[in-house]
């Protein structure tokens, strides 16, 4: 998992990132324990809530994606019967839905199964390459799909959402074997990418399904959620959160047009901010000068020229300072420990100097 520097982060930040890379890593069995299955769902939403409308997707069931399994594996026989021999007989091992499809997938099609070993090591150049050839396949929709959700999946385990996101554009909902772990994904990509406007309409879109999403799911969405809404472009906080995006993408060695651009951008944010607080600076000095009264009302300095408007007598009470002699005036013992630190810490001529004055100063005493 890719080390993040979270004492840096608001609280709400770390909160979702920690929760982000913990519910992408648990089986499925552990996510359904917290799932209360409908078989009407309209009948589990609460009509007065805003987010109780009508899905415009629902997930699977298991037995629907067994068919289509099997469809795919038929298709595929008469070019490799014996790897579709294999891979019918593959346990399932508590593997989620997409682990499990991944895993035979790639026993048919073997030029899949580096990504199951070897994608936590790949340079983002590779990424790139591989992100190309699976967006650009248009045959054998099943599996080029499932492959890319699954990749996506483990890119964002990794803290790669920008190579993750290409992986998730476009891919439809309706075809999804997860649709559920295909929102979430698009919805966490698009958070730690600050894509905001992107983020809140995938969010809101999982959310559609609330009431039947397991409670890990619901309450890191309800969190995605309230953050979006309290984010501010070319706040502080976004700005921030920019320049952890950056930190981000340098360490995992990206450095090409597109971060430059997110560091240009990141410029032009904080110029804009060090000039707003410029200009509140002034209208807070401007306005305290007004309030002062007098000639002075307009902020500007006084001609020298032009007589003060104060209305004060001009006498100054007068206060006895005490006898000149006790100034410098210490104890032997505290005097020497003074003129050692002097001779540690300064120059000679310094200490003979104030012995000297040390000597004046016993002199006039007496």
């Amino acid at each position: 998992m890719q080390r993040m520097n979270t004492t840096r982060l608001s609280m709400p930040v770390v909160i979702i990132y920690l929760c982000t890379c913990l519910f992408l890593t648990l089986p499925i069995s552990l996510r359904a324990e917290d799932t209360q299955h409908s078989e009407d769902s309209s009948e589990n939403l609460n009509p007065q809530n805003e987010l109780a409308r009508r899905a415009s997707w629902s997930q699977p069931s298991e037995a629907e994606n067994a068919k289509r399994l099997k469809n795919w594996l038929s298709d595929q026989s008469e070019t490799n019967s014996e790897r579709v021999s294999l891979a019918t007989t593959t346990p399932r091992d508590g593997m989620d839905t997409l682990d499990y499809l991944m895993q035979v997938i790639c026993i048919v099609q073997k030029q899949h199964q580096k990504l199951l070993t070897d994608i936590s090591f790949m340079h983002p150049v590779e990424i790139a390459r591989l992100t190309e050839k699976l967006t650009q396949t248009a045959n054998n929709t099943f599996a080029i799909e499932t492959v890319r959700l699954w990749t996506a999946r483990k890119l964002i385990r990794l803290g790669r959402y920008d190579e993750a996101a290409p992986l998730l554009k476009d891919l439809p909902l309706d075809s999804s074997v997860d649709p559920t772990t295909l929102l979430f994904c698009r919805a966490a990509c698009e958070y730690w990418l600050l894509r905001i406007e992107e983020a809140a309409y995938s969010v809101a879109k999982l959310l559609e399904r609330e009431e039947e999403l397991p409670v890990r799911y619901r309450q890191l969405a309800l969190l995605l959620e309230t953050d979006i809404t309290s984010l501010k472009e070319d706040s502080l906080d976004h700005i921030s959160r920019r320049m952890r995006d950056v930190t981000r993408r340098l360490e995992l060695g990206h450095a090409g047009p597109g971060v430059q651009a997110v560091q240009s951008g990141l410029i032009d944010s904080l110029d804009k901010l060090i000039k707003k607080l410029e200009e509140q600076k002034e209208q807070q000095a401007s306005g305290g000068a007004g309030s002062a009264g007098g000639s002075m009302s307009d902020g500007r300095p006084m001609e020298d020229s032009q007589l003060a408007g104060g209305k004060g007598r001009g006498e100054v009470k007068k206060r006895n300072l005490g006898e000149t002699e006790e100034w410098g005036d210490l104890p032997p013992r505290e005097r020497e420990d003074a003129l050692q630190q002097i001779g540690r810490d300064y120059p000679a001529h310094y200490r003979e100097a104030i012995e000297q004055y040390f000597k004046r100063l016993a002199t006039g005493k007496q």
